[in-house]
């Protein structure tokens, strides 16, 4: 199935574009589609263990996506 993420901040800048489409198999869970978006070039320069939203909510990397599911890279955000 075909998962739109979407980008914001530093990540949108990294990839060029606010969102970027990934395919993975039905069943897939956050951490494989983290692992499927590092495999991208640009994605080998995310940290570790990026923040996800998944539906709006902060996801876990067990979580299980389905079709239809918004998915979000959230960069880390610094306040003063």
């Amino acid at each position: 199935m075909q998962v739109r993420v979407l980008l914001f901040a530093s990540y949108a800048d990294a990839f060029g574009a606010s969102d970027v489409a990934v395919t993975i198999p039905a069943g897939s869970t956050v951490g494989d589609l983290l692992a499927s978006v590092k495999e991208m070039a640009v994605g080998r320069s995310l940290p570790p263990a990026p923040l996800i939203a998944l539906n709006q909510e902060y996801a876990a990397p067990g979580d299980v996506i389905r079709a239809g599911d918004e998915v979000a890279l959230i960069p880390p955000v610094a306040g003063g």
